[in-house]
């Protein structure tokens, strides 16, 4: 196992600008605004030879008791549990505070080791910054600055000093194949982050009857019977006229990066709702960005028949175009139909990095024209010699043939169609993209004519002239 640090503090005192650091990446939101993390986000992070896990997580406030930041300190104890090493952030600008005598005096009762760092030094004396933070008798304080980068390095040697410095085996760290990242994607408050937690069988990510619980995309591995899975919780995606506040923006932006870095996207509905143009918005993008889907309708317990009929209906007038993806009707609370969801995401995944051998793309072509031609451009008919494979999720069929600029697009529908009944491609977007045979002679110049071959056609167009007259 590899080591683990927590990081832990009062909100906006710099623990996901220092995950980020840690982690060489970008993955935690970061904003002035304090409360911006809410869940447990993992990441990995290496210092020389020896990797180790590091965990970012909300601002911590032990005297509260309920409401949101009540689950937030949830998700931070239980981090707090897991890890082998605390490293406790204060804010050297603010100095100290009765909020950070707090997290002292529960980080001592929990009994781990941790480690105090004065964050915000940059520019200032260490000792002096650090001075008044020996009260909280956690150790030697330590001067850093999580968004420069100063005295982090030194820290962290700090921190791991203890671990046996070693260099795990690479490909025991890698996977043998793609492991299968699923976003957990839909309008707020339909109950995504209790999908998740369903799945997972834990209280992994904050799910609270409260619309933008959700800020940022948290991706957590799992297993399911033996085999992987990454589960991409994110936030509320409303309509861009309703949002204002920049976070708001920023988790628009990790909800959408998330869907395009995802194989298979499941969206979420909610039964309780009309189903809204977001909902089809949604969707669009989704379907635009060529991932596998499958759409869970969710708080279908407890529906009358009439209204269940009613969802039915909407969903075939304003979501009909999503036809390839398979639909579930789900409980996320009480779990009804969850046992549905991942079989219909394997199939969905195995659709869209399906291989297709040419010469079956290629018979399945020909037959679907022979059945129904393209129409006529012009005097021309477009011909469509041979179709082969040209990318995975979602999978793309490329068909070379001549006068393909001229195929509209409904006959492009009916070659999408044909082809995913042939190859049993369902949950999947199927692309078809065509290619224009070159011509051999388009750049060939012709040869000039030699004298006798110019004195001959000089006489047949003399001749001509004499046995048709001028027109």
């Amino acid at each position: 196992m590899l080591p683990t640090i927590a990081l832990v503090g009062r909100p906006n005192v710099g623990k996901s600008t220092l995950f980020n650091r840690l982690t060489r990446s970008r993955d935690a939101l970061v904003a002035d605004l304090p409360g911006l993390t809410r869940d447990r986000h993992y990441g990995r992070a290496r210092q020389g030879d020896l990797p180790y896990l590091v965990v970012d997580t909300g601002g911590l406030e032990p005297v509260v008791r309920d409401g949101i930041l009540y689950q937030m300190a949830k998700q931070t104890l239980q981090a707090i549990d897991e890890a082998d090493f605390i490293l406790f952030l204060v804010d050297g600008r603010a100095g100290l505070t009765p909020g950070d005598r707090a997290i002292a005096s529960e980080l001592r009762r929990r009994g781990k080791p941790v480690f105090l760092a004065v964050n915000k030094v940059e520019g200032m004396p260490g000792h002096l910054a650090t001075s008044e933070f020996h009260e909280l008798g956690l150790g030697v304080p330590w001067p850093i600055s999580s968004a420069h980068g100063e005295g982090v390095s030194s820290l962290v040697d700090e921190v791991l000093s203890g671990c046996a410095v070693s260099v795990p085996d690479e490909k025991l760290l890698e996977d043998d194949g793609i492991v299968p990242k699923i976003a957990i994607v839909g309008r707020p408050n339909v109950g995504k982050s209790t999908l998740v937690n369903q799945l997972l069988g834990e209280e992994r990510v904050i799910a609270f009857d409260q619309p933008g619980t959700t800020r940022d995309s948290i991706s957590i591995p799992f297993s399911h019977h033996g085999k992987p899975y990454v589960l991409v919780d994110t936030a509320g995606l409303r309509r861009r006229g309703k949002v204002f506040e920049a976070v708001e923006k920023f988790s628009v932006f990790k909800t959408m990066q998330a869907i395009e870095e995802s194989h298979v996207v499941v969206l979420t509905l909610d039964a309780q709702q009309d189903i809204s143009d977001q909902d089809a918005h949604i969707a669009s993008y989704i379907l635009s960005a060529g991932r596998a889907l499958v759409v869970a309708v969710n708080k279908w317990d407890g529906l009358e028949s009439f209204k269940r009929d009613t969802i039915k209906g909407e969903l075939s007038r304003k979501l009909g175009f999503l036809d390839f993806a398979q639909l579930l009707f789900i409980s996320a609370l009480k779990g009804t139909g969850i046992n549905g969801l991942l079989p219909a995401v394997d199939a969905a995944f195995a659709a869209a990095m399906a291989k297709l051998p040419t010469p079956r793309l290629t018979r399945v072509l020909h037959e679907a024209v022979t059945q129904h031609q393209p129409p006529k451009a012009g005097p021309f008919r477009p011909k469509l010699r041979y179709a082969h494979q040209g990318g995975h999720n979602p999978p793309v069929v490329v068909i070379h043939g001549t006068a393909v600029v001229h195929i509209p697009d409904t006959y492009r529908r009916y070659l999408e169609n044909t082809f995913r009944e042939a190859f049993s491609l369902r949950g999947t977007p199927l692309r078809v993209e065509f290619r224009q045979g070159h011509n051999p002679f388009a750049d060939r110049k012709p040869k000039p004519l030699t004298e006798a071959e110019e004195n001959k056609l000089r006489r047949q167009r003399r001749r001509g002239r004499k046995l048709f007259g001028k027109r």
